[in-house]
């Protein structure tokens, strides 16, 4: 698929790559965050212990940075191994580099810190994709990568 991506985003006259619309990818992201909430209980069970079985105050600000570290190699993993997240595989949405191959971790760090900047701002790094024409997101414009809807779910007209 990595190649069929990378030939379609350079030959003009290729079949065309669409982009995920919003709500589509709105979808994907509310199943990866049921998912990692879930990984979060689990990354908290690990911890727990280290903490003498108590909850873990605001003080302590070694939790926050670890479940952000647990949620970074989520989304790193799945985005440079295949480019695809749990979410994103059910709504047939994959990411891709603007030359259409897999993402590298340094754009995956670079897309995770921006999409936090995305949401920082009330979403409107999200809602920038209901105007742009390239239905691209902030952190895609940033981290140099895009969202495409998968071959078999483009509809032919």
């Amino acid at each position: 698929m990595q190649s069929e991506l990378a030939n379609n985003f350079q030959k003009p006259g290729g079949p065309v790559i669409q982009a995920p619309g919003f709500f589509r990818r709105i979808a994907a992201i509310t199943y990866d965050l049921l998912l990692l909430l879930a990984l979060f209980f689990l990354a908290t069970a690990l911890v727990l212990p280290f903490n003498a079985g108590q909850a873990f105050s605001s003080q302590q600000y070694f939790y926050p940075l670890y479940l952000l570290s647990v949620s970074f190699v989520f989304y790193g993993w799945f985005w440079t191994h295949g480019g695809q997240t749990l979410g994103m595989r059910a709504w047939k949405i994959r990411l891709v580099s603007e030359q259409g191959c897999s993402v590298s971790w340094p754009q995956a760090g670079l897309r995770f810190l921006s999409a936090m900047l995305s949401w920082a701002c009330l979403g409107m790094g999200f809602w920038w994709a209901l105007f742009d024409k390239r239905k691209s997101c902030w952190h895609d414009y940033l981290s140099k990568t895009r969202c495409v809807t998968i071959a078999s779910e483009i509809r032919q007209n």
